[in-house]
């Protein structure tokens, strides 16, 4: 590569990878501004933790089954309009949910006490549903623009500091929404769906034009042959064009018959459960369980987001590139036997230490932004760039299968047995994740041999 097409290079990869972190950014503010308001909605709606947790439930499973229906139409389709149009319909759904209340102009969406009827639960419940579905176009596209854009020799650096926008598209709503329930009270809920909203739509055009597919987009040779001298070489793994049967059989062999994936996809569910006990209950588990404010319990979860989640994700990235010789896996396995003894140690805190439970709270985010981040980069790694999309979309199925013990079930444990039940759960579903990382601890970094020596298998077969 040429001085000049290095340069350009870099460019575009750096521009691509800072539009990704925008982007995914604000999927995360018309996705998590529902975690904070929790206790708004049932203030002032009346609507139960039960309701709310299957609210929760409902939109991870849609989720996960999106990102796993997006991840193979993102293999084989244009990846910036995808992603472009789930940030739109996200905003929408949001903007629908906050005038919602307004239906009652036309029937009964609200009781004579201002409380939410069965039919306006429902309507918020089927909205935010639906926001499951769009919000899972996000994440497919961001995963295989990456693997187009970024070598591997730097992908679990790389895709760590892009993984960064999740913690800060998370600890900005918290802040955020917190900072406004807390000084215009509950009654201002709405606001918290229709301001997040509004600037993800405008932000969906910008974002639109920023990306571009692939280097061969911009004139530039794709990334196979722009491994810088010294690393591995992708040449010696490069993946030819393939025909609809053969990607069929490569997507049969790398993904579907691959264990490896499925270990991953099992961990990634016990990874989630912990992730989402912090990030989607957090708020009302600093509130009710330790006593906090609403506005200091947003801060706390904002801070664990953006000071714990994004310091741990972009050290374990630099960490298993460096220190493991890219075996995220084993990076995994180190992060969730840490983020479970912290959630552990929250849980046992007397509810006066305040300050050790924030630290706690802040550390657990800390390791398991580890493993959410590298996870995802396993699985691109091991089924490829040409299958990149699929596997990560049978990770995000298992992960957002998660939400119905860490919604639904998170919310009947705490309304009928208290929150010790819910630490109970999390911390074994912690010790299970362990458990099934460390038995993929010897696995090699990455599939490209296997790759090779799965297009051997069906050349031979044709």
């Amino acid at each position: 590569m040429t001085s000049e097409q290095q340069k350009k290079y870099n460019y575009w990869q750096w521009r691509t990878l800072i539009a990704l972190i925008f982007g995914y950014t604000l999927y995360y503010f018309v996705r998590k501004n529902f975690s904070v308001i929790i206790p708004a909605l049932e203030s002032e709606l009346g609507i139960s933790k039960v309701s709310l947790g299957l609210f929760l439930s409902l939109n991870g499973v849609v989720y996960g089954l999106s990102r796993f229906v997006n991840g193979i139409i993102v293999d084989r389709g244009k990846k910036r309009i995808i992603m472009t149009l789930g940030l739109i319909f996200s905003g929408i759904i949001n903007l629908a949910i906050c005038f919602s209340p307004s239906l009652n102009l036309f029937f009964n969406v609200l009781d004579a006490e201002g409380k939410a009827t069965s039919a306006l639960i429902v309507i918020i419940g089927s909205l935010w549903v639906v926001n499951g579905y769009v919000q899972g176009m996000g994440v497919p596209p961001c995963v295989s623009l990456m693997a187009h854009w970024i070598k591997p020799s730097e992908i679990a650096t790389k895709q760590s500091i892009w993984n960064a926008s999740h913690s800060i598209g998370a600890g900005l709503i918290a802040v955020f929404c917190g900072w406004i329930l807390n000084n215009m009270g509950y009654s201002a809920w709405q606001l918290c769906f229709a301001i997040p909203a509004a600037v993800a739509i405008v932000g969906a055009f910008a974002l639109y034009a920023a990306l571009r597919d692939t280097p061969s987009s911009v004139g530039l040779p794709e990334i196979s042959e722009m491994e810088d001298e010294g690393a591995v070489k992708v040449e010696e793994h490069k993946e030819p064009e393939l025909t609809s049967s053969q990607k069929t059989a490569f997507m049969n062999k790398m993904v579907y018959k691959n264990p490896i994936i499925w270990m991953l996809a099992l961990a990634n569910f016990f990874v989630y459960i912990i992730r989402f006990t912090i990030l989607d209950w957090g708020t009302s588990i600093l509130t009710d369980f330790k006593g906090l404010s609403i506005g200091l319990a947003g801060t706390v979860v904002a801070a664990s987001e953006i000071g714990g989640g994004i310091v741990g994700m972009l050290f374990f990235g630099w960490f298993s590139d460096k220190v493991m010789k890219s075996k995220a896996h084993q990076t995994c396995l180190i992060c969730t036997i840490g983020a479970t003894l912290m959630v552990l140690a929250f849980w046992q805190l007397p509810k006066e230490a305040t300050v050790l439970s924030i630290i706690c709270i802040i550390m657990s985010s800390f390791f398991i932004y580890g493993p959410q981040a590298l996870l995802g980069i396993c699985a691109s790694q091991q089924a490829t760039r040409s299958a990149c999309g699929t596997a990560n979309g049978i990770l995000g199925i298992f992960g957002y299968i998660a939400p119905l013990i860490s919604g639904v079930g998170f919310g009947a444990l705490a309304e009928n047995f208290g929150w010790n039940s819910v630490f109970v759960v999390s911390v074994i579903m912690g010790a299970l994740g362990c458990v099934v990382l460390a038995l993929i601890w010897k696995a090699p970094a990455d599939g490209y041999a296997r790759a090779e020596k799965v297009m051997k298998e069906i050349a031979s077969q044709q």
